[in-house]
């Protein structure tokens, strides 16, 4: 928000006041500003001239000769090549020796024989910004209003010697997007009176009323609670006065016409957007607010069509047809023209969040729903509206109807807080009177009384930031001062900071997996559409939650699962000839059983690995390798034996979709009773990784959570084994459907706390064993902690071993 002293004087008197000081002070109580700057860029000599008459250059077509009275006491002659410049006319003068913008300086010049003894200046050259110059003078001369004064300087005329504050405000401070705002801020900061503008006194109204032109209906009232209108007839669209006009462009507005103006000036000092529409142009005589239907389109003033969202606050004519985007922009079908005679003025409060939402959804953002999205005071609808009526009747002749015509479906409350002087001061650490207080709060233009060492606080409807007693106690440290504040030690318990233990269990996952040569990649939460449903199993049933608003189509919804990102940055790799890839990554998958959400979709952790190229290198003594299923296996092995869950994992063959059909598991975890699927691995299938140019690659997905909760608490620590173990080796044929993994999982039941070791060492098909048959070697340990143990031990153990291998599989002892 740009504040202009010269605007600011009119609230409150800066007598003596420094304005870099002054800056000083508001950025120590809490408001940042960002810089201060000087409306006038280095002019001096400039003054205000009257054309007297214009004669073409007797040797230059594109010049002319103009005799200018600037208040000396001859008349000057300056010779000008401006295609406006014409007799009659108020302009900016430029005297000899006067220094303009750029370190130009006027001399006495000869122009193709001609003396010229000035110059007679445009707006750019002042070094006015002409962004904020109207459209019709931006090129050529400057033209003044007649009313202005010859002979004075041009800086006053202009406003040039204002300098404006520029506040940096965060999004609570939305009370000094106004003039009135940065007043009351300014005069709590200098103990001095605000002035408040009072346009009932100056309003005159006639005698017909406005509801005989104009009626108002509110059908959204939950997202509008008041809408008011006036009427006003004989408008006379011209430029503002030359004063708005400054004030406007210091504020940096552009000044395009009167009533526009008006609009932009009053929401400027009051904080609270107004709207004018062309009267003749809203059919039906009544405007109406309601929520867009789905396919509703509106071309808005800056001549855009907009096709609107359903549920997006529009305000209407009688015939509910659009005429503008409520709190936005209005519509071009109802713009106020220069052939506009009847105007209506609109003045409302509408819901921040439905302006908010608009605003964002139509990448249009304006001044008003600047202000509307951040929440304006309910309690200045309607002063702005008769702030605008009497500028209106002022500076545009237009006849101000008499009456309101409004809808309130819901009057502010008085927002009342007690604050206690104790909890005041306990909070500061200070020990400020209660007569400190009540004088604080007159500063602020709080009404307070005191009861019985509290103080009751009746916050004004302009700090909607303040909601609780912390929040005065805010108000009153940064008034008091906070270099006032003295510094005390930290009192109360303290507690050490710590990592939650899914945190630390992550971390200590990323070091395991780095130090044994994995890389982790980070890949986006955001994914395209097409690749939820490559690696679908364990998010079966779950559907893509899709962006409002994506980045691009490739950012369009959330992952289901990290796999598809991890297969494409393996291409992306191999694409640039680094073939050898062991990748993992620790992220969120989002999950949701609805197409459309109504609430807020599962985000689970998971681990994933992608696995391809060789193990080894060529070497001159050793061949290379490649990777395969057991490497990536060994690594979830690894993580489940880290966590102390390796007993408690098995292993199924499965066939899960987007995995080769021989070469693929599923990973469970065995929690009481109950057996639950928490991942799976295996190669890819043979199809996609043609489709992605890959070489044999293979991947897995953990879900964290299950193994964060059933994780072992506490490392614990066993001496060595001071008793010697035995070894002893078995093959048993089976049928090859039998897994090797059932087999392990039995012997390890029936072994019992003897068997401390357990190791598939070689598996052979054949012809000698018969169709469909396979020998698995397997090698045991038995080992007693407390005592050696005896040939009959084992045997007994052994022998119970190999029974149960028959009953079950109908295993045979390989010969």
């Amino acid at each position: 928000m740009k504040v202009s002293t010269e605007w600011l004087s009119d609230y409150i008197s800066l007598d003596n006041v420094v304005t870099e000081e002054l800056a000083e002070q508001i950025t120590r109580s809490g408001i940042e500003i960002d810089s201060v700057e000087k409306r006038s860029p280095g002019v001096s000599q400039v003054v205000v001239g009257y054309v007297k008459s214009k004669e073409k250059h007797p040797d230059a077509d594109k010049l002319n000769v103009c005799i200018i009275d600037a208040g000396l006491d001859e008349d000057l002659q300056i010779v000008c090549g401006a295609k406006n410049v014409d007799a009659g006319q108020k302009v900016p003068v430029a005297l000899v020796g006067a220094k303009l913008p750029g370190g130009l300086e006027i001399k006495k010049a000869k122009l193709r024989g001609v003396a010229s003894q000035g110059m007679i200046c445009s707006a750019k050259e002042l070094g006015l910004n002409e962004k904020f110059v109207p459209k019709e003078q931006q090129e050529g001369i400057l033209v003044l209003p007649d009313n202005t004064e010859v002979g004075v300087p041009i800086n006053g005329v202009l406003g040039l010697d204002d300098e404006v504050l520029d506040f940096d405000l965060t999004p609570n401070r939305s009370d000094c997007l106004s003039m009135l705002g940065a007043a009351y801020e300014v005069g709590a900061i200098l103990g001095r009176e605000v002035k408040i503008p009072e346009p009932e006194k100056k309003l005159i109204e006639v005698s017909e009323a406005a509801s005989n032109h104009i009626a108002v209906h509110i059908e959204a009232p939950e997202l509008c609670n008041h809408y008011a209108v006036r009427y006003f007839s004989n408008v006379k669209i011209a430029p503002s006065p030359q004063w708005m006009q400054n004030r406007l462009a210091a504020a940096g507005v552009r000044p395009i016409n009167n009533i526009v103006d008006i609009t932009n000036y009053v929401m400027m000092e009051y904080g609270q957007p107004l709207h004018a529409f062309d009267a003749d142009q809203i059919a039906g005589g009544s405007i109406g607010v309601r929520r867009a239907e789905e396919g509703e389109t509106l071309v808005t003033l800056d001549g855009q069509e907009r096709k609107l969202e359903a549920g997006a606050l529009l305000i209407t004519d009688g015939e509910n047809k659009p005429v503008g985007l409520a709190g936005v922009m209005g519509g071009l079908n109802s713009e106020v023209t220069g052939n506009t005679v009847n105007i209506i003025l609109e003045s409302a409060h509408f819901d921040g969040g439905s302006v908010r939402k608009t605003s964002r959804q139509l990448g249009l953002r304006s001044e008003a729903s600047l202000r509307f999205e951040k929440e304006v005071d309910p309690n200045r609808v309607i002063p702005a509206l008769n702030r605008a009526a009497s500028l209106i009747a002022q500076y545009a002749g237009g006849t101000v109807h008499q009456g309101i015509v409004e809808s309130v479906i819901k009057a502010p409350e008085d927002k009342k807080i007690t604050l206690s002087l104790s909890k005041l001061n306990g909070y500061l650490g200070t020990d400020i009177s209660m007569l400190e207080v009540k004088t604080i709060f007159t500063r602020l233009n709080f009404e307070s009384s005191e009861r019985q060492g509290e103080i009751e606080v009746l916050v004004p409807s302009r700090r909607g930031d303040i909601t609780r007693d912390v929040d005065l106690i805010e108000e009153i440290a940064r008034l008091y001062g906070y270099a006032n504040i003295p510094t005390t030690s930290i009192e109360g318990p303290t507690t050490a900071g710590s990592y939650t233990r899914e945190q630390f269990l992550r971390r200590s996952l990323r070091t395991l997996l780095t130090h044994g040569g994995w890389q982790e990649v980070i890949s986006y939460s955001f994914t395209y559409e097409a690749s939820v449903g490559l690696f679908p199993t364990l998010s079966a049933g779950s559907r893509a939650v899709k962006l409002a608003m994506p980045m691009s189509e490739d950012r369009s919804v959330l992952r289901t699962s990290t796999l598809p990102q991890l297969v494409d940055i393996a291409a992306y790799n191999r694409n640039r000839k680094q073939d050898n890839l062991s990748i993992f990554e620790i992220g969120s998958v989002f999950w949701t059983e609805e197409d459309k959400l109504t609430r807020q979709p599962r985000e689970l952790p998971v681990l994933s690995f992608l696995l391809t190229g060789l193990r080894e290198e060529k070497q001159w003594n050793i061949p290379a390798e490649k990777v395969d299923f057991f490497d990536l296996k060994g690594a979830i092995e690894s993580v489940t034996e880290y966590l102390g869950l390796r007993n408690k994992i098995t292993y199924a063959a499965d066939r899960p979709e987007g995995f080769h059909p021989g070469r693929s598991a599923s990973i469970y975890l065995q929690t009481g009773e109950e057996k639950i699927r928490i991942g799976v691995l295996g190669q890819m299938h043979p199809n996609l990784q043609r489709d992605k140019d890959l070489e044999d690659t293979y991947v897995a997905e953990l879900l964290l959570t299950p193994l964060y909760q059933h994780a072992e608490s506490n490392i614990e620590y066993n001496e060595l084994p001071r008793f010697p173990s035995v070894e002893r080796d078995i093959a048993v044929v089976v049928d090859s459907e039998v897994e090797a993994g059932a087999l392990i999982q039995a012997i390890q039941a029936t072994a019992g706390e003897l068997l401390t070791g357990i190791q598939v060492f070689d598996v052979f098909t054949g012809s000698k064993l018969g169709d469909n048959k396979k020998s698995v070697a397997i090698s045991m340990v038995y080992q007693h902690k407390d005592r050696t143990l005896t040939e009959e031990d084992i045997t007994t153990v052994h022998e119970r071993v190999l029974e149960v291998l028959e009953q079950t599989f109908a295993a045979e002892l390989r010969k």
